[in-house]
C-alpha cells in the first residue's frame, strides 16, 4: 500500500469517526472532554490527512 493510499484510507476513516461523534454523541457528558468538541478535531485531523494522500497521489509521478 503506498503512502498516499494509507493517508488517504486512515483520513477517511478518521473524517467519519468524527463526524460520526459531531452528530450523535451530543447529549454525551464526560467529565474531561466534550465528545461533540473531539469530533470537530478528528474530522480536521482527517481532513488534513485526506489533503496530504491527495496532494502525495498527485505528486507521485
Amino acid at each position: 500500500m503506498s503512502r498516499a493510499s494509507k493517508n488517504l484510507l486512515e483520513g477517511a476513516v478518521t473524517l467519519v469517526i468524527g463526524l460520526a461523534l459531531k452528530l450523535f454523541a451530543v447529549g454525551v457528558d464526560l467529565p474531561v472532554v466534550a465528545p461533540t468538541k473531539v469530533g470537530v478535531v478528528l474530522m480536521c485531523v482527517g481532513g488534513a490527512l485526506v489533503a496530504t494522500g491527495l496532494y502525495q497521489a498527485t505528486r507521485a509521478d
